[in-house]
């Protein structure tokens, strides 16, 4: 009969809950991180070597970030992962993505540069599959009033039209506008319809009186600010 393998039949220094608590979560590799979150492995390999199977099912080289493209539903797919596990990974990368956008100056999200809109975005955005255009709305203080998703899909002028994108700006008596927009591809170089859709929308601001600071593109970990290219 063939003996399941545990954790504990590991030396003490390859336990990921001891190496954790010895060392720091800063010691741990990925899967040991992983392994950690899924608690348990299967008969025949140890949590750590099942995540470490999990990790390696990426073969397009995008690290972690693939655990945020597989679904639930492949995850299932894989030998040792079960409803419980795959959910536990799941719930994970959402809660990474949470935290990444947490950051707030007297509980109040604080806008004051590009980065700062990156830091607020770039871990919900980043691998989404299709154009999100989001409208931030801000306060007289550059504080975060609430995020708009007003379009999905292609960005042209069509579909982000001033009359979505500034509706709720009045409604929220918003001082200031930020554009935030994806492109799922990975690279945040601007298009020629997306200059010219900002610029347009940044007209209709300057009509209505609320200042547009800013138009970000979101690629894959990477980001493009049309002002700070001058290209608003």
């Amino acid at each position: 009969m063939t003996k399941k393998l545990k954790v504990k039949d590991l030396p003490l220094d390859e336990r990921p809950y001891e190496k954790l608590e010895k060392y720091g979560p800063e010691m741990l590799s990925n899967a040991e991180l992983l392994a950690i979150i899924i608690k348990c492995g299967s008969r025949n390999e140890t949590s750590v070597s099942l995540a470490q199977r999990i990790l390696m099912q990426d073969d397009e080289g995008k690290g972690l970030a693939y655990l945020h493209d597989i679904s639930l539903e492949q995850l299932r797919t894989l030998k040792g992962i079960g409803k419980v596990k795959a959910i536990q990974i799941k719930a994970l990368m959402e809660f990474s993505k949470r935290i990444a956008s947490t950051f707030s100056s007297n509980g109040r999200v604080t806008i004051r540069c590009s980065s700062d809109v990156s830091r607020l975005l770039m871990e919900e955005m980043r691998h989404l599959k299709k154009e999100v255009f989001k409208t931030i709305l801000l306060n007289t203080k550059n504080q975060l009033i609430k995020q708009i998703n007003v379009s999905v899909g292609s960005l042209n002028a069509s579909i982000v039209h001033p009359r979505e994108v500034f509706s709720e700006a009045v409604k929220a008596a918003a001082s200031a506008v930020l554009f935030v927009h994806n492109h799922p591809s990975g690279d945040p170089e601007p298009s020629m319809e997306d200059i010219e859709t900002t610029r347009k929308l940044v007209s209709a601001g300057d009509i209505l009186g609320i200042k547009v600071l800013d138009h970000i593109i979101i690629g894959d970990g990477i980001y493009t600010s049309l002002k700070e290219k001058g290209l608003v």
